[in-house]
């Protein structure tokens, strides 16, 4: 997914996060690709069948009516295209005590895993949760002298991508030189070992496209003796964290056991991403002429000149981009304003009319994209997002050069 597409993802996530029904009227469907359409419909009329059996009459009559509005939709295929498809039919709670339908069809970005069905007050969004973000991507290798693992870590996923098991002996039960010579062969083939893990890992990290960072694990000393033993591209020895994590595991068991315990890592790392992003804009602020630009209406003058190497934006703003009109007087503008927000005419007081309404996170990201313009997302979680939310309106930037 690019910018565009993840933020338009994630505010239909949170549209039908914050859709509620009553008792049980809410239906999530998840179909993985391939899925023969006729097993799905199948199961639905067994469920159709079964909601006779619900005793509140109003619950059995919207959750009758949602079955059925799958059951229609699911008509026009055969199997399940592409990435799968996800439903979200049901009745909402609306004003004075009553129900409103809602239907949601969905083209996933990502391939759905297994088929879903589930019936509550609220949809099943997990599946859809996971999808985000999974362009970061993390290197995974865990290592003893006895067996290697290589992973990969695709937002939520892990993807095991190799397993190594070395020849290297066991331990020798003899003494005087017999011991040291047999020591000596141990070093030899874990050595040769170590070797093989190193271009291996090399190799698959090297083709992995934007590779955030390398976690290292294991169990005991040896991960650190591989790690200063430079067994790696210099390439890729640059993007290992220098935190190593203990593993009880090397096998997949272990991957998953690395991933778990580098969490704090991995949420501290993204933070720190942004941090120096921010950390870059203020440094421009300062400079006698600084390439920093703030302010809805400069940003979108040197954007409108492809002016901007980037913007930054609180990932939490909730304005809209307005074209109101004025019906008294007939006055027209662009104005920016907050969701819902009632707006009146500067000329005569009027309550205007809004002809046009969009998202203003998703009207820059799509200028953005059309200048070259990269846009990076900012968490409210740290005091830089804080000030930039609160200070900035939520929106800063870095010229390309003075306009």
């Amino acid at each position: 997914m690019d910018d565009i597409e993840e933020y338009r993802f994630k505010k239909l996530i949170q549209e039908l996060e914050n859709i509620k029904g009553k008792a049980t009227e809410l239906i999530s469907l998840y179909i993985p690709p391939g899925k023969e359409i006729s097993d799905v419909v199948a199961y639905l009329r067994d469920e159709l069948s079964q909601s006779s059996n619900i005793k509140s009459k109003s619950t059995r009559k919207n959750v009758t009516s949602a079955i059925e509005s799958l059951i229609s939709r699911l008509r026009y295929y055969r199997i399940a295209p592409g990435n799968g498809i996800a439903m979200f039919v049901g009745h909402k709670s609306a004003e004075a005590n009553q129900t409103e339908m809602v239907a949601y069809v969905i083209d996933p970005p990502k391939p759905i895993q297994s088929y879903i069905y589930r019936c509550d007050s609220q949809f099943f969004l997990d599946p859809l949760k996971e999808m985000l973000g999974e362009e970061k991507v993390y290197g995974l290798l865990i290592i003893d002298r006895k067996e290697a693992t290589i992973g990969l870590l695709k937002g939520n996923r892990i993807e095991t991508v190799e397993v190594m098991e070395s020849l290297v002996p066991g331990k020798h039960g003899r003494g005087g030189q017999s011991q040291r010579r047999f020591e000596r062969l141990i070093e030899i083939a874990v050595n040769e070992f170590f070797k093989k893990v190193g271009d291996k890992a090399s190799e698959v990290f090297l083709n992995t496209k934007g590779l955030e960072g390398i976690i290292v694990g294991g169990p005991g000393p040896t991960k650190d003796y591989f790690l200063q033993g430079n067994y790696l591209h210099y390439e890729i020895a640059k993007k290992i964290f220098p935190k190593t994590y203990d593993t009880g595991y090397t096998d997949e068991y272990g991957l998953r056991e690395l991933v778990n315990n580098a969490q704090e890592l991995l949420q501290e790392t993204q933070l720190a991403k942004e941090k120096a992003q921010f950390k870059a804009f203020m440094d421009e602020i300062v400079k006698e002429n600084g390439l920093a630009v703030y302010g809805e209406e400069e940003i979108r003058k040197y954007l409108d000149m492809g002016a901007l190497d980037v913007i930054l934006i609180s990932e939490d703003m909730d304005k809209v981009r307005v074209k109101a009109r004025c019906p008294q007087c007939g006055y027209v503008e662009d104005r920016t304003a907050d969701a819902n927000e009632e707006l009146f005419c500067p000329k005569c007081g009027a309550l205007m009319d809004k002809d046009e309404e969009k998202d203003l996170l998703g009207d820059i990201l799509h200028k953005a994209k059309e200048k070259g313009t990269k846009v990076e997302l900012i968490s409210r979680d740290t005091e830089e997002g804080e000030i930039l939310a609160k200070g900035f309106g939520g929106m800063g930037a870095i010229a390309r050069f003075k306009i």
